[in-house]
């Protein structure tokens, strides 16, 4: 039986005519979006259709993830593709009486570009969008991630019907070795061999486990994809589950997610009424079920070791006598582990082909990624290129650039385990061997892009106090050498630093990473070597000036009002939490320095930059 005479079976011959609307409003129902008001937006605009009299002409629904987080609440209007964002119940009146009564879409709302100053329409045509290739993404904005039917419609579960009725095993496996696909989950390691690897075990009961919950601080890839497409992902594993003769799975996720979690286990209830999850799946004789395991939002949770304990009922620690490998096994029996992302592109790969797939990217890094874009841009959201598109690209063609007239200084991929990139390799490609290169990891693809108002020392102090303090067991290099490099960084952000500092610390971590015995030695390092390396001239100005260039350390700087560059508007004075700021109109601004705190507020607040 096809994909499709199953589906007929399911639903039967359907009579009538669908019913026409002029217009369907879909309002994006993210975690970002409803917990910036979408759901009071969209009440008051059902309501408002109701009072004029148009309920029967706009089709209300509900969208995943559109991934342009930092313009919630959004909505897009078909079939023109009109954008609306940062809406409020106060705009809702205009809205419905101008673009859907009149027909005369209201400007004011649209997407405007922070430099040229234009209002963009349709979403299409949004720099944020038009330079993204989705794959994984590709029913971003399109679906209701609630409703199997409209994943179904845009070719939904047809990869599952090729792999289990005209694909063995082998051959699965051998499509994913040719399409190049590798982990999404920042290793990097081939995805075709490790199914080919999961292929040899004997045992008839094998297990499969989905990641859904980065590691990377800022990251959140993994609950946008799930909330917008979790058919994409359970279609995934089911033909993993395939590949392998796997037929139990757990997809383990934070529990913080609760978006996330709703809408997986209605996707997976869906499915198993579907007759794609449970027995005889598609009359091939394969039976395949998953379920959804909460976990801990800890750093180190995305360690296969820390997993499996959870799913056995153990505490969520992940520890050195059992390290995760591919035969790790869950009460004895072998399990395969990979993350949100890599599941959502075997569908793709296999209802497309993997050539398709293969002509995406680079030569080694083949496809695309889903990064996070978040820190010092004006564009902040979830997007996804191809693999070796350059930093320059994402910063300031898809970013939109650096807010405020600052300039770029570094941008960090992979979370607290990677090191910093500097602007001068802005010109990078981003794939798994370019970023290695110049000491940084690709990571689950949280990238942080920080101006010239970062203090690199101060950021690696941060990320080192991270590391130490996150749960697991570590090995002692961990518990005493990290703890004398954070001691280090602390004293050099407090003006404390001597010049011998930085020969010890750069032979303390490289000691350590060389006889690491753990994760968090082997990278958690990466913040303080990779800006030893390229950010030296701020460390020296920490230590033999006593000053901190990023005005970030409060021990290393005072503030003061430059008169010449004050334009006397008082911004400065109506951010000050603590009163140690004095204004009067059309005179410039005093800072008492016995009350200031340094919270950087009135240095923030001031666009003249006259906080000096």
């Amino acid at each position: 039986m096809t994909v499709g005479e199953h589906f007929q079976t399911l639903s039967g011959p359907k009579g009538g005519e669908m019913k026409a609307f002029r217009f369907h409003a879909l309002f994006c129902g993210c975690t970002a979006c409803k917990s910036l008001g979408s759901l009071e937006v969209r009440e008051k605009f059902e309501a408002e259709l109701a009072r004029q009299g148009l309920a029967d002409e706009v089709q209300v629904g509900e969208v995943g993830c559109v991934g342009y987080c930092a313009f919630s609440p959004i909505m897009i209007v078909y079939p023109d593709g009109i954008y609306y964002q940062k809406l409020t119940p106060e705009d809702v009146p205009e809205l419905v009486s101008e673009h859907f009564l009149k027909g005369r879409p209201v400007e004011r709302l649209f997407y405007r570009e922070p430099k040229k100053k234009e209002y963009i329409p349709a979403i299409s045509k949004i720099p944020f969008f038009a330079n993204q290739k989705p794959v994984v993404l590709h029913n971003r904005g399109l679906i209701n991630a609630d409703k199997i039917d409209e994943y179904i419609a845009r070719d939904g579960y047809q990869a599952v019907g090729q792999a289990l009725t005209e694909m063995t095993p082998e051959k699965i496996i051998e499509t994913v070795k040719v399409s190049g696909l590798r982990e999404r989950d920042g290793a990097g390691f081939p995805t075709g061999l490790k199914l080919e690897y999961g292929f040899r075990f004997k045992p008839k009961v094998k297990y499969i486990i989905c990641i859904a919950g980065e590691g990377d601080l800022g990251a959140f890839m993994d609950r946008s994809i799930l909330e917008s497409d979790p058919h994409e992902v359970i279609e995934g594993i089911i033909i993993v589950a395939r590949a392998v003769d796997a037929h139990y799975g757990y997809i383990y996720c934070k529990e913080e997610y609760s978006v996330a979690i709703a809408r997986l286990n209605i996707a997976i209830a869906q499915a198993t009424e579907y007759g794609l999850l449970g027995e005889d799946i598609l009359d091939s004789g394969f039976n395949f079920n998953i379920q959804v395991r909460e976990g801990k939002s800890i750093f180190r949770g995305d360690e296969g070791s820390d997993i499996i304990a959870s799913i056995e009922g153990e505490p969520e620690n992940p520890y050195l006598e059992k390290q995760y490998t591919p035969e790790s096994d869950i009460l004895g029996r072998p399990a395969l582990i990979s993350n949100v992302e890599t599941y959502a592109n075997i569908p793709q790969i296999i209802l497309r082909g993997p050539e398709w797939f293969a002509s995406i990217g680079t030569e080694k890094s083949k496809g695309t990624k889903v990064f996070a874009l978040t820190g010092d841009v004006y564009n902040k959201g979830l997007m996804e290129v191809p693999m070796g598109t350059s930093l320059k690209t994402i910063v300031y063609n898809i970013g939109g650039g650096i807010p405020r007239q600052r300039r770029l200084k570094s941008v960090q991929l992979g979370g607290p385990s990677s090191g910093c990139i500097p602007a001068k390799f802005i010109n990078l490609p981003c794939d798994f061997e370019s970023v290695r290169e110049v000491g940084s990891l690709m990571g689950a693809g949280g990238l942080i892009v920080m101006d010239n108002d970062t203090c690199m020392v101060d950021l690696a102090r941060f990320y080192m106090d991270y590391v130490i303090h996150e749960p697991g067991d570590k090995c002692p290099l961990c518990q005493e050498g990290a703890k004398r490099v954070l001691e280090i960084l602390e004293n050099i952000c407090e003006g404390k630093g001597e010049i011998k500092d930085l020969e010890t610390l750069e032979s303390l971590t490289l000691a350590m990473e060389k006889c690491a015995q753990c994760a968090d030695c082997q990278t958690g390092l990466n913040p303080v070597l990779s800006t030893l390396k390229y950010f030296r001239k701020e460390y020296l100005a920490h230590i033999l000036e006593k000053r901190c260039p990023a005005k970030r350390c409060p021990n290393l700087v005072e503030f003061v009002v430059d008169e010449e560059r004050c334009r006397q508007g008082g911004a400065c004075y109506a951010v000050c939490p603590v009163g140690a700021i004095t204004w009067e109109e059309a005179q410039p601004a005093y800072i008492d320095q016995g009350k200031c705190t340094k919270c950087l507020a009135c240095f923030r607040a001031c666009e003249f930059y006259a906080i000096d």
